[in-house]
């Protein structure tokens, strides 16, 4: 965000764009109700699930909530996107101190086994909490462990991602930046489908969403479908929302087969990270890409796959252990478990054999701000398809 072009307003010290300056400080002339009232200070804290369906401050009529006349879809997109860069909320969550991929690697790097892991850099782990999205929220987690490697990692998507805020946001202020995407008319058969509003709810959300959401900031976030042939008509939607489409009876019977099928995910993950085979292992057998963690998505729950674990069968075939953070984890556990190496690989490390679901979705995000030309591409979200 470049401050040259933001201004403070005489009435509320609320930032606004310098050219939207004049019709804000004029707004607070037409509800006598608002007038020289000032903004609160924002939060560090995360609101809690009660909180969900409010928002607090003058920013009421002009973002959802207010009953005034401007609170009908008049207001101005620009004046949407200022109120919410002052009013989201920093997400809580517990920080590793020590970083948790960190802590992964030093586990990965003591195994004796003839093994090569490759990882993703940082990433923070968000869980799911009882007192705010237990048993839907998954999916917002996800977007903040993405969001949190796009903030530390990525320095072209620090200034666009959340406004400038250089923070993860709280899921209530995710669910406002996913209404603006849709706004901007990001997957519009997405919002559609969720009837344009998620504030407030416990809408299950999915790749397809967090495309949206991350696109709508000039990021090439990309989409990958995994599925039997019949699955294919019915992508860019959620997983979550159209996997009962696909009978599992679609699936082939074998068990040898399915897992011959799920090779296939595998071999993608390994190729995403290793980057078609350009990372160079030498002496070491754990290194770090460039590339972002992948939003893993299948029918009820998604987690976040940080990296990826070749090992060398007495065959000569390799196999693959994708190396996964799990939202439903209390982060103070994965930390024990592996500080003390003991139980980390039961968490963290998914082979072939745990794959049994008949679909599954992916969501990485590609380098590089996208311009005017490519953002209006980039609306519609396509995905590309992977035969199991």
């Amino acid at each position: 965000m470049n401050p040259d072009s933001w201004s403070t307003c005489p009435f509320c010290d609320f930032p606004v764009p310098s050219s939207q300056l004049q019709r804000h400080a004029n707004a607070h002339f037409d509800d006598p109700d608002i007038a020289h009232h000032k903004l609160p200070q924002q939060s560090e804290q995360s609101v809690s699930g009660s909180g969900y369906g409010a928002v607090s401050g003058d920013c009421n009529y002009w973002y959802g909530g207010g009953e005034t006349s401007r609170d009908n879809g008049e207001c101005e997109m620009d004046e949407k996107i200022s109120c919410l860069i002052g009013l989201q909320t920093r997400s809580k969550f517990y920080k590793v101190e020590l970083g948790l991929m960190n802590l992964l690697r030093n586990c990965l790097e003591s195994e004796t086994e003839n093994s090569k892991s490759i990882l993703s850099g940082y990433v923070d782990h968000f869980q799911s909490l009882n007192s705010e999205d237990a048993g839907w929220g998954c999916g917002w987690r996800n977007i903040q462990m993405l969001s949190s490697h796009l903030l530390a990692q990525r320095l072209e998507a620090r200034e666009p991602l959340f406004g400038g805020s250089g923070f993860v946001p709280d899921i209530p202020s995710l669910q406002r930046w996913l209404e603006v995407a849709w706004g901007k008319g990001f997957d519009a058969p997405g919002a559609a489908q969720l009837d344009h509003v998620v504030y407030g709810s416990k809408k299950w959300i999915g790749t397809t969403e967090c495309a949206a959401l991350l696109r709508s900031f000039a990021l090439r976030a990309r989409v990958v479908d995994f599925g039997p042939k019949e699955s294919k008509s019915v992508l860019g939607t959620s997983v979550d929302k159209t996997v009962d489409k696909v009978s599992n009876d679609k699936m082939v019977n074998s068990k040898a087969k399915k897992s011959e099928a799920y090779q296939v995910l595998m071999d993608f993950v390994w190729n995403y990270f290793s980057d078609e085979n350009a990372i160079q292992f030498g002496q070491q057998h754990v290194v770090i890409s460039e590339k972002t963690p992948l939003y893993f998505q299948h029918d009820g729950h998604s987690r976040t796959i940080v990296g990826v674990q070749a090992k060398h069968q007495q065959n000569g075939i390799l196999s693959y252990n994708l190396l996964v953070l799990d939202p439903a984890h209390s982060t103070t556990a994965l930390e024990r478990s592996l500080k003390q190496k003991i139980g980390w690989q039961k968490l963290i490390k998914k082979g072939r054999n745990t794959l049994k679901k008949p679909q599954y979705q992916l969501c990485y995000v590609d380098p590089g701000i996208a311009g005017e030309e490519e953002m209006e591409t980039l609306k519609t979200i396509d995905s590309v398809f992977l035969e199991l």
